[in-house]
């Protein structure tokens, strides 16, 4: 089973992901599971990563520039660590997946979700997620309590961006390929509410 947190900066996804991979890891002992995040998670999409939404340039980064480099990211950690899970009959959860470039470059910058979703056609393939947990809350404070410590230049976004951004999650959930596996849940309150918000979704799915 192949798990996808989504959500803007600052919504709680990192750390409910991590705490879900803890409960399955006690839930099911003798599966493999594993954690995983976008863009990242091996070597070369680490650096990707840096690339992509770390460095500064005297230039700016092109939209288009942008969506690649997620891409190629995506493309090295699906086949690397993903796919052979999923293979193998593990479970894994994702911080991330391509539906944040649907989200973040196909509509907050502009290229629209058709072309983000050729762009990401062959990185991704048949690697699509089983269930997608979009924690939503408010904008303020989400971004009150963001911090990457790598750098994020999306953590410098302001309103107008995330605003952008959350409408693009809900282009995203409308999509035939994701509808079905589309989960909304409110990442307003402490983390062991929120949890249990999300351990519901998942215990009725598994079981």
């Amino acid at each position: 089973m192949y798990i996808v947190f989504e959500g803007m900066v600052g919504s709680g996804k990192s750390t409910q992901s991590k705490k879900l991979f803890e409960y399955l890891q006690e839930k099911y002992p003798d599966r493999k599971i594993i954690h995983v995040r976008e863009p990242g998670s091996t070597i070369i999409a680490q650096e990707i990563r840096l690339l992509a939404q770390s460095r500064v340039f005297e230039e700016e980064m092109d939209p288009i520039c942008e969506a690649y480099l997620y891409a190629a990211s995506r493309a090295q950690s699906l086949r690397h660590l993903v796919r052979p899970t999923l293979e193998a009959g593990g479970i894994v959860i994702a911080d991330r997946s391509f539906i944040s470039s649907l989200a973040y470059q196909g509509e907050a910058r502009g290229l629209g979700l058709d072309r983000i979703m050729e762009i990401n056609q062959h990185a991704v393939e048949w690697v699509l997620p089983d269930m997608v947990i979009h924690l939503y809350g408010d904008i303020e404070h989400s971004l009150a309590r963001t911090f990457d410590a790598t750098g994020d230049k999306f953590e410098k976004m302001g309103r107008d961006f995330f605003e952008k951004v959350n409408a693009g999650y809900y282009k995203a959930s409308q999509l035939p390929e994701l509808v079905k596996v589309w989960r909304c849940v409110d990442g307003r309150g402490t983390i062991e509410w929120v949890f249990e918000r999300i351990r519901w979704e998942i215990d009725r799915e598994l079981l």
